[in-house]
């Protein structure tokens, strides 16, 4: 029988690819994007981390979703200063979510709220989909408008108190493995993996229809 990390892996295989090669991804790393695209993108990914990140401290004590909670994942502080260099000092004052962000966002903390396991969920679609995929935008958005390596603009990308991503990502899945649920909770977690790709997706419908390419 395969693992839960393995389930949860293949059952969400079709949204994740849905995701990934989404119109607007395809376009951003293609190039054919300004700038500008990336840094609505970056702050639409604020509203998403405020909500997983805020409710961190008070879940580090629960039982399902605490020992998931790690401070060398937070990505809030490297969200912000990224868009500080992006949007300049007063990058709050225009900071607005797209409807589908917030959806996204609302969910997060629903479940942070009253369901830890499907907080689960979400924590894993991001983070392991950051430390894996998000290289691969990292070094794209470097390239392609000029951050420093591993600098400004990108420190959302760069997971510096992991110095090993493969072996912290085999520990992740371990801990997957031993998640305190039963098949049913599990199930109903695997389901909550497919919820977050489609939301992930919303946003990037939203931001396809907000950056157009001219025909």
């Amino acid at each position: 029988m395969d693992s839960f990390s393995t389930l949860i892996r293949t059952a969400s295989h079709e949204q994740h690819v849905e995701a990934e090669t989404s119109t607007f991804m395809s376009d951003l790393l293609g190039g054919r994007l300004g700038v500008d695209a990336y840094a609505r993108y970056t702050e639409q990914l604020w509203f998403v981390y405020e909500a997983l990140e805020a409710p961190a401290g008070r879940l580090a004590a629960d039982p399902v979703a605490g020992p998931f909670v790690r401070p060398e994942l937070l990505r809030l502080a490297s969200l912000e200063r990224d868009l500080a260099h992006l949007r300049g000092a007063g990058w709050r004052a225009g900071l607005t979510a797209l409807p589908a962000t917030e959806a996204y966002a609302d969910r997060v903390r629903e479940c942070a709220e009253d369901w830890p396991a499907g907080y689960v969920a979400h924590h894993y679609t991001r983070y392991l989909g950051d430390l894996s995929g998000g290289q691969i935008i990292r070094d794209k958005a470097e390239r392609t408008w000029g951050f420093a390596r591993k600098g400004d603009g990108v420190r959302f990308y760069v997971f510096q108190e992991i110095s090993n991503p493969a072996a912290f990502k085999r520990e992740y899945r371990a801990l997957l493995d031993g998640i305190r649920a039963d098949d049913l909770e599990k199930q109903r977690v695997v389901a909550e993996c497919k919820r977050a790709f489609d939301l992930n997706t919303a946003v990037f419908r939203a931001l396809g229809e907000e950056f157009p390419l001219s025909a």
